[in-house]
């Protein structure tokens, strides 16, 4: 049954129309994977000599005091980018297949992601360094074993993460107060998490704490189990979740004619549905991405090109977070959209004026970076006039070509999507980040650092000067995509 299973989705993969898509972002992965494999064998073999050259201490006790911060961003890059077994559970309730072997294959195919068996290349060969210079062998298994089951609790924890509010929350808040009383240094969580990851290796009952993590292992596995075997009904658990509509007007932009009704529309869609909301919440949050560069907490990050590079996220977060995936939004109705009398124009046009006010916003919801000095909130300004003069233009020319589906509902791939990566996205980041970065500092070293804030803001002017001419760039790019986007928003993923 299992091996049906497998050939169905292989099949699913192979006749997906967007095939060549997936193909290269497999290609990718495998690459990507490959890298990561060699990075992480690189440590498990070396981490041992390098902190004994560096006389931190017992190597086995330094990793074992920095192992909570380990699994705690293994857990945010599980719920970033891990695929959630519901998405292989929708195409089989058609079918005559027994819910148990159905919810099994699903959760059992979570169990050999790449995200689980990567750590194996850290600590595999780490426990036979540690075995080889004297190390006991059986407190070293206890220790492997019980480690590998908290990775393993994560991949659990993280699907009843994505499916459970009460889950969601209540990590996310004990994640974050610890997280802020860290950075404060009011509080030393590894304190407190170091000698429990030294329980499982200490001797004469190691053996007997690495079961706790293999206990509750089983329990996150039965209840992730029985969680899906209870709601694996279509109107039931994985059925999209409505809300009572209200009526709004917003009769104030009728006055825009065609262009007032998309703005309506785009309006109404931010406030009804999850995904977009989502979207505006990150696009607030990038506001404090400056802090990372302007406070000089990270010294990496100290320098004017790093300070230009922030200006851009600061005051461009809605769209970056918004504006990429458009037309996306308007996947479940753009082929009744597409059979009406409308003009693409008008279409692209009220996303590039919500776009612009959403930069102004932001900009000047920004204006407390002048705390900091008159250089960050100049970054900031221009970066602004950058984004509306060029980047708004380059997120809307990226969109014809990313033909992702979006599920306004779920907040699952809200940071970005396989079909969003292809080589032509890729050349326009070019423009969008490193091109303003190259200009600044040609004009910052050879000239000025003033020189270098108004060549930047000079980019968005012109930019904006050329508005008429790159629209119908635009235009003409939309149409020739239509029918390819058309058929991708008919997949069902």
């Amino acid at each position: 049954m299992f091996k049906h299973f497998f050939v169905l989705q292989w099949k699913s993969f192979f006749r997906a129309a967007s095939f060549k898509t997936n193909l290269a972002y497999k290609i990718l992965m495998i690459f990507m994977a490959l890298y990561f494999i060699l990075v992480f064998l690189s440590l498990g073999v070396g981490s041992y000599f390098i902190i004994k050259k560096q006389g931190l201490g017992d190597p086995l006790r330094v990793v074992n005091r920095f192992m909570i911060y380990y699994l705690a961003f293994d857990l945010y890059i599980r719920y970033m980018f891990q695929k959630m077994p519901i998405l292989n559970i929708k195409p089989l309730l058609y079918m005559p297949f027994k819910k148990n072997e159905v919810v099994t294959y699903s959760l059992g195919k979570t169990v050999f992601s790449f995200f689980n068996w990567m750590h194996a290349f850290f600590f595999v060969p780490f426990s036979i360094v540690l075995i080889t210079q004297d190390y006991h062998p059986l407190a070293v298994i206890t220790w492997h074993i019980a480690v590998m089951a908290l990775f393993f609790c994560n991949n659990f924890l993280n699907i009843m993460m994505n499916n459970l509010d009460k889950v969601f929350y209540p990590v996310v808040a004990l994640l974050a107060i610890f997280g802020f009383m860290q950075y404060k240094g009011w509080f030393d969580i590894t304190t407190y998490t170091a000698p429990v990851f030294d329980s499982f290796f200490d001797l004469p009952y190691g053996a007997v704490y690495a079961l706790i993590p293999c206990l509750i292992l089983v329990l996150l596995v039965v209840a992730s189990f029985r969680y899906f075997r209870k709601h694996m009904y279509l109107d039931g658990g994985l059925a999209t979740k409505h809300e009572e509509a209200k009526t709004e007007d917003f009769t104030w932009l009728n006055r825009f004619g065609n262009l007032g009704t998309f703005l309506k529309n785009d309006i109404k869609l931010i406030k009804r549905n999850k995904r977009s909301r989502t979207s505006v919440i990150m696009g607030v949050l990038f506001i404090f991405y400056g802090l990372l560069f302007f406070t000089g907490s990270i010294e990496t990050y100290e320098g004017p090109v790093w300070g230009m590079f922030a200006g851009i996220f600061v005051s461009g977060g809605f769209l970056f977070s918004f504006g990429q995936f458009v037309p996306s939004w308007d996947s479940s109705y753009y082929p009744l959209m597409m059979s009406q009398n409308i003009q693409y124009r008008e279409y692209i046009s009220s996303k590039w004026y919500l776009i612009v006010f959403a930069t102004i916003i932001t900009t000047l919801l920004s204006s407390f970076y002048l705390y900091f000095g008159w250089q960050a909130y100049m970054a900031i300004v221009v970066g602004a006039i950058y984004n509306i003069g060029v980047n708004s233009y380059l997120v809307l020319w990226g969109g014809a070509y990313i033909k992702t589906p979006i599920d306004l509902t779920s907040n699952k791939k809200a940071f970005g999507d396989k079909q969003a990566f292809n080589i032509k996205t890729m050349l326009l980041t070019i423009p969008k980040l490193v091109l303003p970065l190259i200009v600044f500092a040609a004009a910052y070293y050879l000239i000025s650092p003033l020189a270098g804030y108004l060549a930047v803001a000079l980019s968005g002017i012109l930019g904006y000067v050329f508005k008429e001419q790159v629209f119908k760039l635009i235009e003409k790019i939309y149409k020739k995509e239509k029918y390819k986007t058309l058929l991708a928003y008919k997949q069902t993923s």
